[in-house]
């Protein structure tokens, strides 16, 4: 009596822990892929980022210059500014390639 009692919990429990190693198998798929194809987009990615921060760049060299000729005081800070988020696209671009390892 007791034996059968132990084998069918035995067979409840394989079949309660059957269908995890099943999903686990196919996690294991869906990571890899989920890597390549995220991999594939880091390269344009990083490419707009740099974009956008050199057109950051050009459109605060103009504002800076232009408040400067008209004689604004307030051109350190407008140059900090502009200066640090081309300096934020750059880097962060150069980032995301180091994190990915490419």
């Amino acid at each position: 009596m007791l034996k059968n009692i132990q084998r069918k919990l035995a067979w409840v429990l394989a079949l309660i822990v059957s269908p995890i190693f099943v999903f686990a198998q196919s996690g294991v798929n869906g990571l890899t892929t989920a890597t390549s194809t995220l991999k594939t987009y880091i390269d344009p990615v990083t490419d707009i980022t740099l974009v956008i921060g050199g057109i950051v760049g050009i459109v605060g060299g103009i504002r800076v210059y232009s408040k400067w000729n008209s004689g604004d005081q307030d051109i350190n800070k407008e140059l900090m500014g502009w200066g640090g988020s081309c300096l934020f696209l750059v880097l962060s671009s150069l980032i995301i390639k180091a994190f990915f390892g490419l």
